[in-house]
């Protein structure tokens, strides 16, 4: 499927956002391994993954560039079905996930992305995306802030967009079999076609440089803040609860594998180390304080 020249300017937009986040994270962890590798796409198109790793302030984060065509959408690309019959695609987006090596810096997600297909209706091109903040050791204050600032940049564009994307986000980061939220919530967006493509393209913009800005804002508060082993063993404890998501019910990575993306890509997403078990009583105040904000 040819691409439009709608798609062009925002395919090189998401390009520039991903370069803006990864010249961010390196700044403010100029210790972490860093590594980029460019892959193809079977039926056309491609990417880049640029990946952090074992640093003092970030464990691990992913910053995924990628632009695709194909001849069959997943299912997992849609929250409703189309009407229509699709048989091409383009999509493009930029997706961030940080693990913070510090307990007290929370981890992030961040996801902006773009789709055509060849159905003959208004459905034909959509956008979505979000961000959401999982802490291990809640502050009221952060919390403030993160929803403060997407409040902000919702308001921007439609006074109605928070109160819909804030709910949106709850239900959707939510693991179902735990009965809990996985994170404090943000926005999640998805669809977006009623306005002009300039008016979606600039909120996503917006969206992206909201999200780094107020996620660097808050883990640098903890870039000295000392912490100890029954820390770090909750951390990777609740960590678990993210990996679950991910392969249960995140439509992102169901998308990539039912694409056929770059598995190692897709699965950067995932904490470098994580445990399971609850049978640590140490832990068990930890639990109880964090549970008050899910």
């Amino acid at each position: 499927m040819a691409k439009t020249d709608e798609y062009i300017k925002i395919e090189k937009n998401f390009r520039n956002i991903q370069n803006s986040i990864i010249k961010n994270f390196s700044l403010f962890d100029r210790s972490s391994r860093k590594s980029r590798v460019n892959w193809n796409y079977k039926s056309g198109g491609g990417g880049i993954s640029y990946e952090f790793n074992d640093g003092k302030m970030i464990e691990r984060a992913m910053v995924n560039f990628s632009s695709i065509s194909g001849d069959i959408l997943p299912k997992s690309a849609l929250q409703k079905r189309l009407k229509g019959k699709v048989s091409k695609f383009n999509a493009t987006g930029v997706s961030v996930v940080v693990h913070p090596n510090n307990p007290f810096m929370p981890c992030s997600h961040m996801n902006v992305r773009y789709f055509e297909t060849d159905e003959k209706s208004n459905k034909s091109w959509w956008f979505g995306g979000g961000y959401d903040l999982t802490p291990y050791f809640p502050n009221k204050a952060d919390i403030k802030e993160w929803h403060d600032s997407a409040k902000k940049v919702c308001n921007k564009y439609d006074k109605k967009f928070y109160e819909r994307f804030s709910k949106d986000c709850d239900d959707y980061f939510y693991n179902a079999h735990r009965k809990e939220k996985r994170g404090i919530g943000g926005i999640f967006f998805d669809q977006l076609n009623l306005k002009d493509k300039d008016v979606y393209r600039d909120f996503v913009d917006d969206v992206a440089k909201t999200y780094l800005d107020t996620y660097i804002k808050i883990i640098a508060k903890y870039k000295k803040k000392k912490y100890l082993k029954i820390h770090k063993e909750f951390q990777l404890v609740r960590r678990g609860r993210y990996v679950e998501f991910n392969l249960l019910y995140d439509r992102g990575t169901l998308f990539g594998l039912q694409s056929g993306g770059r598995p190692e890509s897709i699965l950067m997403s995932m904490p470098p180390l994580v445990m399971w078990g609850d049978n640590n009583k140490k832990l068990s105040k930890f639990e109880r304080e964090l549970k008050k904000f899910l």
